[in-house]
């Protein structure tokens, strides 16, 4: 009995010692592993309108939607500006060469533009600034502003405003109102075709003077034009023509009148008139590429459409009264509160031409 127990230890530790040499001379088991490629990081970019960057008005609202878009997202974001419309399609072009998508090009006038690059790169995405597209192409977005909208409230601000000479001392009772563009195009006629309904909404005697300089970027002449309507009566000019828009504000403050600034709030973009500006019709194209850039990291973007902001959208929008808060009575801003109601509520239509 104790031979046999004897036996099997030995026969149990031999087995023992065999299964050791065995698992050490095995092979290791191997793992599978997904290998993970990190996304590469989204380069997006523009190509600015004449104007330029420092035009205080939509080239800058662009740029400021593209870096609110790095601050938040990471993105890397690269600015080209035109010096004449000759850049606008080699900007596009090396932009989309050097692998940045969406690129925005800002300004109806690189419509054309747009409309040719987009096909020679189709995977490049292309976000049009007030660019409307009759057929859009399949990886561009038209992102275009009813800017009739607000520019009817400032109309109503300005047709109540200009009879009210205790706002200002630099309001004349002469009931004449100015209105600089930068070129006689759609966009343009929309800022003005609003500004008018809503001044004759409120003060059918009122002349609103127009007027056009013919460029986006030229602030001798805009300046030029303010002196001529300020000489003609006008208490009151809303200059809606980019970095040439910056000139009219300069011959308001040397001659005595108000201004309705355009695209930002240019009580902050335009810091040394403050003391003439009313308020500003406010283009929130810094929200439309933040968005498409958004839309585009998503997944989502809108190639093959035209998106059109306004009101109750958000896209567009009359600035604070700032410095004239407490001057301008609070009757005046209840029938600018009430035709913005109206207009979001569909009770008003306003149009986008007066032709």
């Amino acid at each position: 009995m104790k031979k046999n127990v004897r036996t099997f230890l030995v026969a149990l530790m031999v087995f023992a010692m065999v299964a050791v040499v065995v698992a050490g001379c095995a092979p290791a088991p191997t793992t599978t592993s997904t290998p993970t490629t990190a996304k590469p990081k989204l380069k997006t970019a523009m190509v600015t309108d004449v104007g330029g960057l420092g035009d205080k008005s939509f080239n800058d609202l662009s740029y400021e939607g593209l870096k609110r878009a790095q601050k938040d997202f990471g993105v890397e974001i690269k600015v080209l500006e035109s010096k004449e419309q000759a850049d606008y399609e080699r900007n596009l072009t090396n932009l989309a060469n050097a692998g940045y998508s969406p690129i925005f090009a800002v300004g109806f006038l690189m419509t054309d533009a747009v409309s040719k690059v987009s096909t020679t790169f189709p995977k490049t995405q292309f976000g049009g600034i007030d660019e409307f597209f009759d057929k859009a192409p399949a990886n561009a977005a038209g992102l275009v502003f009813k800017e009739q909208e607000a520019s009817y409230l400032a109309g109503v601000l300005a047709g109540l405003a200009v009879k009210d000479t205790t706002i200002d001392p630099k309001i004349k009772n002469n009931n004449t109102i100015g209105f600089v563009g930068g070129l006689d195009v759609p966009v343009i006629e929309r800022f003005r075709a609003g500004f008018v309904q809503g001044v004759k909404s409120v003060n059918p005697d009122a002349k609103v003077v127009a007027v056009y300089a013919g460029s986006f970027n030229d602030q001798a002449k805009g300046k030029e034009l303010g002196l001529s309507l300020i000489n003609q009566g006008a208490s009151i000019i809303f200059p809606v023509a980019g970095a040439t828009g910056l000139g009219t504000i300069q011959a308001a403050k040397e001659k005595g009148a108000l201004i309705i600034g355009v695209d930002q709030d240019q009580f902050l973009s335009v810091p040394d008139a403050k003391d003439i500006m009313l308020t500003s019709v406010v283009k929130r194209v810094d929200e439309a590429v933040y968005q498409t850039i958004k839309n585009e990291l998503d997944g989502k973007f809108a190639g093959g459409t035209n998106t059109s902001f306004g009101l109750k959208e958000g896209g567009v929008a009359l600035a604070p009264y700032h410095n004239f808060d407490s001057k301008i009575p609070q009757s005046i801003k209840d029938k600018v509160d009430a035709a913005k109601k109206a207009i979001i509520d569909g009770k008003v239509t306003v149009k986008d031409s007066l032709k």
